[in-house]
């Protein structure tokens, strides 16, 4: 009963926000809110921005977009930036096509029905009110009443800008129903709505011969020609075309240059001029934001198109490139399982991870730059830290291929493999290994990929392996340590001893028998030579770790194990190091006695316990661990 309950009140909150009232009320409203006679764009806008903005690395965060895409940050910060806000302050931006062109599973088509969704939900806010001339099949702008030559009066008594005339249907009826008396028109506040075809519009191309420009602009409807006497009456005109019932909010053109060119005519006047021609009427004004998606090989094939230069110039390009980082890929396909019926399926731990720095590495380019591999770069991509390279790096990086990330395997595809790997498997859990080998069977299935291409992917699905294969010796190394953090914390503690004494040249005092001794160098080296630090390097390695301690001293804070990357980093192949025989007798041993036995169910209860493993996936991660240290 409870969704009943949220139906009832959803139906009360909706009759709660319904007003009507006559024109002259309506000007009492924007004479309070003048942000109710926003334009379309300025509303999109608004309605991005009242979402919240946060920064990170300088660069902003729109949360609109926040739970649904992932890792296209620069592309929706250039979307919002150089489109919507120019648009929202009526800059010229705003006569242009919004085309988003991008590779197949790309985020193109999530963005715009983001857009609609939002804009319905934003209509029915105090800040996103839209109120229209009530009975007007295009929910028509009230202001457009306003006579022409009254307009610039009205802009100095209410600073606001009047675009478009009223339509052939609304003249009409201002003098046959209201006797010319503008200020008794009623007006009503209007909700968009997709399903209901108010103030969202969808066109999809079909075939041209059948495909009627009627869909676009409306049609005359015959059954009501005798009863006014003339085609050119707008009471004998149906208004129901995508542009007319998308007026005042958007109108999304699917696969736009797939279109028939009559279709895509009637864009040019409503983009540059806001209206377009309908039946034997003037022109009609439509204030809207028309969004289209593409790929690149028809928005290429389009440009080089001779007969299509009037609308090229009529469009702004934002280009949506796949997500390059491993991160974020993974936290996409957490989501198309969780939307899916898999949910329930236990996908071990990495086994999403691995499958993303396949994806990855699928669309990045080879750099030119010294020294920089495809991983490497990867790793820089999410925000890992690479010996030798910072963030300047990164940008360069960035700016070195302007379509990279517009090609590659795409999501959809990553998920078809994990289903399949589900359902070939019969059981309710998957790991790394099951999801890899599902990956590699589908190069064969998938037309689209050439034979040079499916050895360069087989090669990535090796690198991939390769990354799992260290991943899982550190979870089970580190899941062998008893009381991990504590032993890795006395290990640091103990170097970051040595390291002050060897640097001040002091010496130690043992604590048991109180006797002066010299730094343990032996110690400090086994640790440093864990991330390939020479006897050369040593002495800087070890000032930097104390210069790092004096900053934070300086800062009022205390330096611990996750204060150094690296120096983490160090700390724990040295204890995962100093345990790989235990590890490798234990998970290799077919009969084990008693206290390894003891020893496999304890790793395996914190491998379910803090690791996110169950049973079955824990028990397989031990055995192919024990098997990689074997080799």
């Amino acid at each position: 009963m409870d969704i009943l309950n949220k139906v009832r009140s959803f139906r009360e909150e909706e009759n709660r926000l319904k007003w009507e009232g006559t024109f002259a009320e309506y000007l009492e409203i924007i004479k309070e809110r003048p942000e109710v006679a926003q334009t379309a764009h300025s509303r999109v806008y608004n309605m991005i921005k009242a979402a919240g903005i946060k920064e990170r690395d300088g660069r902003k965060m729109y949360e609109f977009f926040g739970e649904e895409i992932f890792g296209l940050e620069e592309a929706i910060e250039r979307l919002v930036e150089e489109y919507f806000h120019p648009a929202a302050k009526r800059l010229d931006v705003r006569k242009r096509i919004l085309l988003l062109m991008g590779p197949v599973s790309g985020g193109k088509s999530t963005i715009v029905t983001m857009l609609k969704r939002g804009l319905e939900k934003y209509s029915r806010t105090d800040g996103g009110a839209v109120y229209a001339i009530k009975g007007c099949p295009m929910h028509e702008d009230p202001l457009h009443l306003i006579p022409n030559h009254l307009r610039e009066d009205f802009f100095d008594e209410y600073g606001i800008r009047i675009e478009g005339s009223l339509s052939p249907l609304n003249t009409m009826r201002l003098e046959k129903e209201y006797g010319g008396r503008v200020e008794d028109v009623m007006v009503e506040r209007i909700f968009f709505s997709e399903d209901k075809r108010v103030g969202i519009g969808t066109f999809s191309p079909s075939d041209p011969k059948s495909q009627d420009i009627a869909d676009l602009t409306g049609s005359i409807d015959f059954s009501t020609i005798a009863e006014y006497g003339s085609e050119s009456d707008p009471r004998a005109y149906r208004f129901d075309g995508e542009l007319n019932k998308a007026n005042r909010g958007m109108m999304e053109f699917q696969e736009m240059l797939k279109c028939d060119e009559k279709f895509l005519w009637h864009l040019l006047s409503l983009t540059q001029e806001g209206n377009f021609k309908a039946g034997r009427f003037a022109l009609i004004s439509a204030d809207e934001l028309i969004v289209a998606h593409t790929n690149e090989s028809e928005y290429r094939s389009f440009i080089s198109n001779k007969k299509n230069e009037a609308l090229h110039s009529r469009i702004i390009v934002m280009p949506i490139p796949y997500n390059l980082r491993v991160s974020e890929e993974e936290r996409i396909y957490e989501k198309m399982i969780n939307q899916s019926d898999m949910a329930h399926v236990h996908i071990a731990p990495h086994a999403l991870r691995v499958a993303a720095i396949f994806s990855v590495l699928t669309r990045l380019k080879e750099s030119k730059k010294q020294g920089m591999d495809l991983l490497k770069k990867m790793r820089l991509y999410d925000g890992k830290s690479v010996e030798g390279y910072n963030q300047v790096d990164v940008e360069e990086l960035k700016k070195e291929f302007a379509t990279e990330g517009m090609e590659g395997i795409d999501p959809r595809y990553v998920i078809n493999r994990i289903s399949s790997a589900i359902i070939r498997k019969e059981v309710p859990s998957i790991n790394a290994l099951d999801v890899l080998r599902s990956l590699k069977e589908g190069l064969d299935q998938h037309a689209s990929i050439s034979v040079e291409d499916k050895e360069k992917y087989m090669n990535y699905i090796s690198i991939a392996r390769r990354e799992y294969d260290e991943i899982a010796k550190k979870e089970v190394q580190k899941a062998f340590v008893y009381s991990y953090e504590e032993s890795a914390k006395s290990l640091m503690d103990n170097y970051l001893d040595n390291v002050e004494a060897f640097c001040n040249k002091n010496k130690l005092r043992d604590p048991l028998t109180g006797e002066e001794m010299n730094p343990d160098e032996k110690l400090m080296r086994s640790i440093e030579e864990q991330i390939g630090i020479s006897e050369n390097a040593k002495r800087s390695f070890r000032e930097e770790i104390l210069i790092r301690i004096s900053a934070y001293a300086r800062k009022g804070k205390r330096f611990d194990y996750n204060s150094h990357e690296r120096l983490r980093e160090a700390i724990q192949k040295k204890l995962f190091a100093d345990l790989k025989d235990v590890v490798k007798i234990t998970t290799s041993s077919k009969t084990p006695d008693e206290s390894q036995l003891k020893k496999i169910n304890e790793v395996i209860a914190r491998l379910i316990d803090e690791y996110g493993y169950n049973s079955v996936s824990a028990n397989e991660l031990l055995r192919y661990v024990g098997s990689l240290l074997n080799r």
